[in-house]
């Protein structure tokens, strides 16, 4: 079993993740071998909400070049987390709007 501290790494602040914020959509990095209910237990746990559906996206490496070395980013794995309508809005993300 992982822990629910594992399964989210960090969450993402980017435009697109805070414009949906009205919508109650947060976007997380979260463990590449995380499934959908395991990251909703983990958001229920960590933050005392109500999730009503997990969105996952593995985001793929890219090509990166730094002077003559070649290179690439990390594979790594987006959820975006939609919560409840009645379901209080999380903490961190409030002073991002």
């Amino acid at each position: 079993m992982k822990a629910v501290a594992d399964i989210i790494i960090k969450p993402l602040i980017t435009e697109k993740a805070t414009d949906s914020l009205a919508e109650k959509c947060y976007a997380f990095k979260v463990m590449k071998s995380a499934t959908k209910p395991e990251i909703a237990r983990a958001v229920e746990e960590m933050f005392d909400v109500k999730v009503a559906s997990v969105n996952t996206i593995n985001m793929k490496k890219k090509p990166k070049r730094l002077g003559v070395h070649f290179g690439s980013t990390s594979e790594w794995k987006k959820a975006i987390v939609t919560l409840k309508p009645d379901s209080k809005s999380i903490a961190f993300f409030d002073s991002m709007n």
